[in-house]
């Protein structure tokens, strides 16, 4: 089936090659070729299929923080989707900063450094399927378009400033068109440091930039002719 591990691709063709040749495999055929385990499912594994397809893909960033093909400047971003398609779930892009952010400007944020260019994979993700059951989809090269990345950069602009302002207990998910600032942390003793509403030190949890779905339907929807 596979020679695995793989070497890390040495262009976006010979990546987008190799995604594509992932297409229709299930994700329990995978794990055997590589070695992997298959969890129970994601409850507790949350970023195991993420992992399995860049083990496939020969990835080298692991959880370091680069885009996962930094060579290439390329970002894999695997999604679940339902039976037609449509994505079942926000999709994580970055922890977000929230100390030391003076002078930060959207060209120079992780934010569009991560999305500048992205391999998508949509994997099927209804609950109801056994996760070694569930199969790969085909794969998408995607960089965003000038109005694309317009919503993107107003939503991290609305974001950041709240953020540097103290503001971050008043950030919900439904801030944002496109992007949201959410929670993430695996409990809720992971405490980081920011910025109060007087400018005092204060400790929260930790908080991510996550794409809605919305976002990712209309993107998936448009290049997969859905």
């Amino acid at each position: 089936m596979f020679d695995l591990p793989l070497p890390p691709p040495d262009s976006e063709t010979s990546l987008l090659t190799r995604a594509q040749a992932l297409a229709g495999y299930t994700l329990g055929e995978l794990a055997t070729a590589s070695g992997i385990a298959i969890p129970k499912d994601l409850k507790r594994d949350k970023g195991w299929v993420g992992m399995l397809l860049e083990r496939c893909l020969g990835a080298s960033a692991g959880s370091k923080p680069e885009q996962d093909f930094a060579h290439i400047g390329v970002e894999l971003k695997t999604i679940p989707v339902d039976g037609q398609g449509r994505p079942l779930e926000t999709t994580f892009v970055c922890v977000a900063p929230l100390t030391g952010n003076t002078g930060v400007t959207w060209e120079r944020s992780h934010v569009r450094h991560k999305l500048s260019r992205v391999l998508w994979i949509p994997v099927e993700g209804d609950r109801a399927l056994p996760l070694a059951t569930r199969r790969v989809g085909s794969p998408l090269l995607w960089s965003p378009n000038a109005q694309e990345e317009a919503m993107l950069k107003r939503d991290w602009e609305e974001l950041m400033d709240l953020i540097v302002l103290g503001q971050i207990a008043r950030i919900t998910a439904r801030h944002g068109e496109v992007l949201q600032l959410r929670p993430k942390a695996a409990n809720s003793r992971a405490l980081t440091e920011a910025t109060g509403e007087n400018g005092q030190p204060i400790m929260t949890l930790p908080r991510g930039f996550y794409l809605k779905k919305p976002f990712t339907a209309a993107l998936l929807a448009r290049h997969f002719y859905l």
